[in-house]
């Protein structure tokens, strides 16, 4: 049942786009984010209806030395299995008829709307790509977050704790993107994507050149005729192989100091992390430093304090980029919320 002012747009909602001439008024997105990984993370169609099997060497074979006239045993490598899940997120918006036609321009009435669910959808894959766990909400697929949060595991070597305790930590990423590293997935027969369904489109248009319209229930069950948009994205994250993935994480962004008096001392974990990830250089893949906008921030003021030769800044794709040892910097604002101690 639609609640009116909640889920359903009124003369309120359409009031307050419209500016002194009449006219849609551009609208001022306050609650936009800046979420660079989203379009750093390469895709590909998973070969299962639900996902994406990977397959992974375990084991190599063993070989030997041996004299001449003598024989070795055979023996042979070990490979495995891992399923990775993909999730379907999903937006609806429906507006009276009668109320996007009093703007006069229903199509760019609805365009106002769309524009907003593209946001908030992308804002929160981005958020499950790092803190998404489908043990937890099987409707979700799992981030890299829980994949990386224990140093003492079997991805341990690809960890570094940065020795912060309590709820307001943070953390920084490096990430290799490509067919052996970490992978945006949809399932087998989906597209890629945000897909936006005009649920009304078929239903013709009227007398007055409008759609008609898909009935829709009112608070009380009554019907009426609405507009209706329907948005949908099948995705998920694979990780191929965890080497191509590295964390610096309990960073405590209370002590981040640019004379290091307290707190961590970014640029010498990120060299750190920067010897545990493979495929850096790697063809075929790319590579990035993800954080958020405070950390960025901390890190390039330590670095201008050291003038410090790993910082640079370069055009990519006609973009003026922030590096770190030739590896761009993308700033995510989902990593900007308190992680608790890994």
């Amino acid at each position: 049942m639609a609640v009116l002012g909640q889920t359903l747009h009124t003369i309120a909602d359409l009031t307050a786009r419209i500016d002194p001439d009449g006219k849609i008024a551009s609208i001022g997105e306050w609650l936009g984010q800046t979420n660079e990984f989203v379009n750093f993370l390469r895709w590909k169609e998973g070969n299962l209806p639900t996902g994406e099997r990977t397959t992974v060497r375990t084991g190599l074979p063993t070989v030997y030395y041996r004299g001449y006239n003598q024989g070795v045993p055979a023996s042979k490598s070990r490979v495995a299995q891992i399923d990775e899940g993909a999730a379907l997120l999903e937006g609806k918006s429906a507006v009276d008829r009668e109320l996007a036609k009093a703007h006069g321009d229903v199509g760019e009435y609805r365009l106002t709307e769309a524009s907003a669910f593209f946001e908030s959808m992308t804002q929160t894959f981005a958020t499950t790509a790092f803190y998404g766990n489908a043990s937890a909400s099987p409707q979700e697929f799992t981030g890299l977050g829980p994949r990386f949060d224990d140093p003492a595991s079997s991805v341990g070597d690809q960890i570094i704790d940065a020795g912060g305790s309590g709820s307001d930590m943070g953390s920084i990423w490096l990430l290799v993107t490509g067919p052996q590293g970490v992978m945006g997935i949809y399932p087998k027969g989906t597209k890629a994507g945000l897909t936006h369904i005009d649920v009304t489109k078929g239903t013709g248009k009227a007398d007055d050149g409008v759609d008609v319209g898909t009935y829709w229930d009112d608070a009380d069950g009554r019907q009426f005729l609405a507009l209706v948009d329907q948005f949908n994205w099948h995705t998920g994250l694979s990780v191929k192989d965890p080497r191509k993935v590295g964390r610096i994480g309990s960073i405590d962004r209370s002590l981040l100091a640019v004379d290091y008096a307290t707190g961590a001392r970014l640029q010498m974990l990120m060299v750190d992390l920067m010897n545990r990830v493979d495929g850096l250089d790697m063809p075929g893949h790319s590579a990035a430093w993800v954080m958020d906008r405070n950390m960025r921030s901390f890190l390039e003021r330590q670095l201008l304090n050291d003038k410090n030769p790993y910082l640079s800044y370069e055009q990519v794709a006609g973009k003026r980029m922030t590096s770190f040892g030739g590896i761009p910097i993308l700033r995510t604002d989902a990593l900007a919320v308190d992680e608790a101690a890994i």
